[in-house]
């Protein structure tokens, strides 16, 4: 390679770079020197971009001008080492001078990636605010005080203050949960600077760094190898490929994708095997990681079911409030009524027709859902998020980690005198196949098996075989006692096999593992029953079939062989005696067939996308129950989105789908109609977790750029965590359907008793201050009980309602209006009542106004589900109910004899007759819903 050096005010020496040599010294001799122009009052250091441009080399001086070495890093892989260093001006035995890093930080930028912020308290407040319910109270509020109303507009004020608090609170306390759990621990890196090893922090790693990785270092940055020994990374959390990727420092084909990209290290993945020697060719925001930091970035959240149902029926509302005050305070200018009166009456109307319970128990709803849902391990960062997943009718979920438990498994053995599917004592017990298979896999091994309360290391595979080993009795130290390590030959990328010689009596026994072709190219012979055969042509096309079988179902397989030397060394590839084959897989976890099964019933699609190959996939497909359909690759999501939408409906296995094409798979379910919920714990996953209706990521095993993007995350990485929490999320639905029901049919009534009293010219039965009083004390508690309600057993056996389903449909509105009107005529017919007994004045304000209040409270009875009994049912069994209802009587009762309270509500105390008014007619409502609920079941049975 070629080292830059200074020799002199004008020249730069081009000199000759050995690899940790002892020919560096006369190598770096050869040089020669070439002359630079140089100008007037110039600087005796000449800009590199002149150098390269000098020696004929536009492409890399362009590289180096630029602030982001993209060009670069796009082609790092498919160039040399060499080439790479020599771009970079770096020595690799020396690495940068101390002096460069600051420079080179300044031009590429830092090794960070920007993270979301924390959120800030003042816009979750602003998130509260942001409703048109919200805007018409303050706007009511505001024309009641510039009338000098000042216990109105106060009051409203409250009710507001008093709902986004409660808002604020259960939301900020959320975020704050979310922000503790995405803690990142300091990493730190080995570097050469000025021809020292040093530790530093891995975000001051800068491009041109030399930096020295070992088995268990995390990549702090994007590497070009340039020294390898048995290099193997974990790259399942940008891959979603659970099994360690061999790397060397050999280049690839320019147009490889990432997992083919064997000579680079990549941010954010994990060396599992082997040491080597890297150079920093990208870092922060230019790495592949930081790449798909920005598709996360990029992603456009919607908004969610529920907040588009919410403010469609607040929108909904508040032109209808709106038009109908315009008309109310027309008639009664025309009339020439006083203007003060008018305003009264319009903002009485308003503040009856808006139910100022509604976002409060819509909120209250939600938090305990979402406590609910912490508490089964499900922690969830908006509150409309646990709605969301009730309204789910897909789930695209990751594989690795997710539906797998990420870790390698022996599941297959097979020698000669036939397959075993476990390798226990029992198993192994008088075959001498199995034992000798088990045997040549624990001694051909670099792993080790930690202690209880200790972690494995090694790479996942032959800790597999290990684990396999000690399931049948075979313990590595054992068999290393009696048979010393006498030499051990690497993994080698060119044989694809691994040898180790261990001492044995008057011998040398070879063991061998390794691909099963190549192995079985290198075998002359097998072990079989009879002993050692010869191997002929049949047996070897018959275990290239069984080969062939194992991997059908998805297995990783790998070959062992064996062969006896006098010496220990021998060729140790040569001449081999084959013994059998070992199929490992990342298995399926164990309850997630249940779960999906669930949600099979519950009438939500579960569809795998992930980064691995299709066999491997169909095989976990099918051993978690996905079913049968289609298993696409996940570059065709684009043909398949637009063009033939309903084949997605076919499909149940995406495979080998990139992050951009997961992005791609989100955005194509969601044009199609779907609440698409999105599973995930690599940094793969986050784009299509940001982009997804709600994303759901793993809290143990997730990374923190899938955490960050998610909705929702799995604190135990349970997939039937899932269905649970969709079950809550379609009780929360059924129970904030119930209580808007409750709600608005109270409203209404309300707005014909304001509405029919302005227009026949009667005084008003209930005044501002009381139906103020009335929406937020005795409609807001029963509200929250039916909001506390556990909902039907059989919620999650019914289909998911329509997306495009609104809160209250047409059933409901109907029933909402009957109801108000039934509520309404008891208000009516008590005024009649208290009017006929020549009440005058307060006594009949008091009378009218308990009678509605006391009519809503049992109007809760109403709610019952349609296929519920009379007297036993989900209200009936509710305690909340009971509670809600004792606090609100005494909340009702109690005013008329405080005169403080008296005096505000414009009440008075209740003598005996006008108590049996406010019973009989408050009551009536009640009794015939019931009544008539009853005779429609009679005549259902009937039929």
């Amino acid at each position: 390679m070629r080292r830059l050096t200074c020799s002199g005010p004008d020249t730069f020496k081009v000199g000759n770079l050995g690899r940790l040599s002892s020919e560096k010294e006369a190598r770096r001799k050869a040089t020669h020197a070439v002359p630079l122009p140089r100008s007037r009052g110039s600087p005796r250091r000449v800009s590199l971009v002149a150098f390269f441009h000098r020696i004929g080399s536009p492409g890399v001086a362009a590289v180096m001008r630029s602030s982001e070495p993209t060009q670069l890093v796009a082609r790092a892989h498919a160039r040399q080492a060499t080439e790479i260093l020599r771009m970079l001006e770096v020595d690799a035995e020396r690495g940068l001078a101390e002096h460069e890093a600051p420079e080179r930080r300044a031009r590429f930028g830092a090794n960070t990636i920007a993270t979301r912020n924390q959120i800030g308290a003042f816009k979750i407040l602003l998130h509260q605010l942001q409703s048109r319910v919200v805007y018409l109270l303050a706007a009511a509020a505001a024309l009641a005080l510039w009338f000098g109303e000042i216990e109105e507009g106060g009051a409203i004020a409250v009710v507001l203050a008093l709902n986004s608090m409660i808002g604020f609170v259960t939301e900020i306390r959320a975020a704050r949960s979310i922000e503790a759990l995405r803690a990142l621990g300091r990493m730190s890196a080995r570097v050469r600077r000025d021809g020292h090893m040093r530790m530093l922090p891995a975000e001051d790693l800068v491009v041109g760094d030399i930096v020295l990785v070992e088995a268990g270092d995390a990549i702090s940055a994007d590497l070009r190898i340039m020294e390898g020994s048995r290099l193997a990374v974990d790259e399942s959390a940008m891959t979603g490929e659970s099994v360690p990727v061999d790397k060397s420092p050999e280049p690839v084909a320019e147009g490889a994708g990432i997992a083919e990209r064997t000579s680079v290290l990549f941010k954010g993945t994990a060396l599992t095997r082997g040491s080597g020697v890297g150079v920093v060719v990208a870092t922060g925001s230019q790495t592949e990681l930081g790449r798909i930091a920005r598709l996360v970035e990029e992603a456009k959240p919607e908004s969610s079911p529920l907040e588009r149902r919410l403010a469609r029926l607040s929108g909904q509302l508040v032109w209808a409030v709106g038009v109908l005050i315009v008309v109310i305070a027309a008639l009664g200018l025309a009339k020439g009524e006083n203007a003060f009166l008018v305003v009264e009456s319009s903002i009485a109307l308003a503040v009856a027709a808006i139910p100022e319970g509604l976002p409060i128990v819509a909120t209250l709803a939600l938090a305990r859902g979402m406590w609910r849902m912490a508490r089964q391990k499900a922690l969830v960062e908006r509150l409309s998020a646990v709605e969301t997943l009730g309204a789910t009718t897909v789930i695209l979920t990751d594989k690795t980690g997710t539906l797998t438990e990420n870790k390698m498994t022996v599941s297959r053995l097979w020698v000669e005198s036939g397959e075993v599917k476990s390798a226990g004592k029992s198993e192994i017990a008088g075959d001498a196949l199995l034992q000798h298979l088990l045997e040549i896999a624990v001694l051909c091994n670099d792993a080790s098996l930690g202690h209880p309360g200790t972690a494995h290391s090694g790479d996942p595979m032959e800790i597999a075989l290990l684990q396999a080993g000690r399931a049948a009795g075979l313990k590595r130290h054992q068999l290393l006692h009696e048979r010393p390590i006498a030499r051990k030959y690497a993994f080698d990328n060119v044989t694809k096999m691994m040898a180790t010689v261990h001492k044995q009596a008057d011998a040398f026994l070879y063991a061998i593992k390794g691909a099963p072709e190549h192995v079985l190219a290198a075998c002359t012979k097998a072990f079989t029953e009879d002993g050692e055969t010869p191997m002929v042509e049949t047996a070897r096309r018959q275990w290239r079939e069984r080969v062939t079988e194992l991997g059908h179902h998805g297995l990783r397989v790998l070959a062992c062989a064996t062969k006896s030397e006098a010496s220990a060394d021998a060729e140790p590839y040569q001449d081999l005696v084959f013994v059998g084959l070992v199929g490992l897989e990342d298995p399926a976890r164990a309850d997630v067939p249940h779960a999906i099964e669930g949600c099979r019933h519950a009438g939500i699609r579960v569809v795998m996308v992930t980064g691995d190959h299709a066999v491997t996939a169909r095989s976990i497909g099918r051993a978690v129950g996905l079913g049968s359909g289609d298993v696409v690759e996940g570059r065709y999501i684009e043909h398949i989105g637009e063009k033939h939408p309903r084949e997605l409906k076919q499909v149940v296995i995406f495979a080998r789908a990139t992050p951009a094409e997961k992005l791609a798979i989100v955005h194509a379910y969601q044009k199609s109609g779907e609440i698409v919920a999105m599973t995930g714990d690599g940094v793969n996953d986050a784009p299509a977790l940001k982009q997804a209706d709600i994303g759901v990521a793993m809290g143990l095993r997730g990374t923190d750029v899938a955490r960050q993007a998610a909705s929702m995350i799995l604190l135990d990485d349970a997939f039937p965590t899932i269905v649970t929490a969709i079950r809550e999320g379609r009780i929360v639905f059924g129970n904030i359907r119930r209580f808007a029901a409750y709600l608005l049919s109270c409203n209404l009534a309300e707005v014909l008793v304001v509405g029919t009293a302005i227009a026949a010219a009667l005084p008003l039965p209930i005044l501002p201050l009381q139906i103020l009083y009335l929406n937020l004390v005795t409609d807001v508690f029963p509200a929250f009980a039916l909001a506390l309600g556990e909902g039907a057993r059989d919620v999650l056996k019914r289909p998911p309602r329509d997306p495009k389903e609104p809160i209250l449909g047409r059933l409901q509105w109907t029933a909402i209006v009957l109801q108000g009107i039934l509520l309404a005529g008891a208000t009516f017919a008590a005024l009649g009542l208290a009017l006929r007994a020549g009440w005058t004045g307060r006594s009949v304000v008091t009378v009218t106004f308990l009678t509605i209040a006391f009519a809503q409270l049992w109007h809760v009875f109403d709610m019952r589900g349609s296929r519920s009994g009379l007297f036993f049912n989900e209200i009936t069994h509710n305690p909340w109910v009971w509670a809600a209802l004792g606090l609100c009587g005494s909340l009702l009762a109690i005013p008329p004899y405080w005169p403080l309270i008296a005096e505000v509500l414009h009440l008075e105390p209740l003598t005996k007759t006008m108590w049996s008014v406010v019973a009989g007619c408050s009551l009536a409502p009640m009794l015939l819903t019931q009544s008539f609920r009853v005779a429609i079941g009679l005549m259902k049975q009937g039929h």
